[in-house]
């Protein structure tokens, strides 16, 4: 149920991205809530410390593939030099790996780093020039979502990496969507470099995303604090709580923020009330887990080629080279 001020003129707030997705998924049924709205300041700090955690495989898995195999992927890149764009690029703490690797190849490398938040970016722009000397750093402020916009690279070949599993977080034909995005900015030849999580059992998928430090859950109620901040809502996120889900039937972990009560929730930037039932949720994220073939699947489907790809020794996490067609 929502409930709309009867003046004429529209809130401003519904003209701001936050806004307007706020209002389209609360007053939805079932409510959802895009899981970009998690990467505010604060949002991408706890993200970062998720990636720490003991329960949290996924970063330290693909780590250890990159770490293994950074030599070989720039290898199989061929004989030209590579210019290295990254999407959703956070701090870049990974991606050292495969820069030092192209510096030690071609001598210099540019890198493009792409991300919502400005403090990451900038974060990594410190450590990444202060730690390899030869790579140049120019960072992008964007939501890659959107479109990724001109890539210069003159004389390179464009390696684009889409590391980290974030694939994940979209429908299915929604990752598609935003690969063909990307292949329409590069040439043919052009490179894909993909890190994707594997289905593996249920118990190591709930612990990864219901840590008992309770991280995870203060990441996800960040997004009703960010509410509150930037459009003056009344969350109480105590009043919420955090749930994990493994959906087999979809291959995906399901992310909610459940109302413990019957509560209304006030939204003044968007002239709008919120009530929510006991035990009604947000969706707040679906983390998709992939097999060899479903993400070969997707690959094809957006106009690349998977040429070579490489996984741990329990094939937790696979990191995949794709050739634009």
């Amino acid at each position: 149920m929502h409930i709309l001020s009867s003046v004429l003129t529209l809130p401003e707030a519904l003209s701001t991205p936050v806004g307007a997705e706020v209002y389209r998924g609360l007053t939805s049924t079932p409510k959802s809530l895009a899981p970009w709205l998690f990467y505010d300041d604060a949002g991408s700090r706890l993200f970062e410390e998720i990636t720490r955690l003991p329960e949290y495989y996924l970063t330290r898995t693909e780590r250890g593939i990159l770490a293994r195999y950074a030599d070989e992927i720039l290898e199989c890149a061929g004989y030209r030099p590579v210019t290295i764009i990254e999407l959703g690029a956070g701090t870049a703490a990974k991606t050292g790996l495969l820069l030092r690797a192209a510096v030690d190849r071609q001598g210099a490398v540019d890198y493009m780093p792409i991300d919502v938040s400005r403090s990451a970016l900038a974060a990594a722009k410190e450590h990444i020039e202060a730690d390899i000397p030869g790579v140049r750093v120019a960072a992008r402020i964007a939501d890659y979502t959107k479109g990724i916009g001109e890539i210069p690279a003159p004389g390179t070949r464009r390696m684009v990496l889409y590391i980290g599993s974030s694939i994940g977080n979209f429908e299915p034909e929604d990752a598609i969507k935003v690969l063909c995005e990307v292949r329409q900015r590069l040439a043919p030849g052009d490179l894909l470099l993909l890190g994707v999580d594997h289905v593996k059992d249920r118990r190591t998928l709930l612990r990864a995303y219901n840590d008992a430090a309770g991280v995870t859950e203060a990441f996800n109620k960040n997004m009703l604090v960010r509410m509150n901040r930037e459009l003056g809502a009344s969350f109480n996120p105590r009043l919420f709580r955090h749930r994990a889900i493994w959906n087999a039937d979809y291959s995906r972990m399901e992310i909610y923020l459940k109302s413990l009560i019957t509560q209304r929730v006030n939204i003044p930037a968007l002239d709008l009330e919120v009530q929510f039932a006991e035990g009604e949720s947000i969706h707040t994220e679906n983390s998709y887990k992939f097999t060899a073939e479903s993400i070969s699947s997707i690959v094809e489907c957006a106009g690349f080629s998977i040429t070579q790809s490489w996984t741990d020794e329990c094939e937790w996490f696979g990191v995949y080279l794709a050739v634009r067609k």
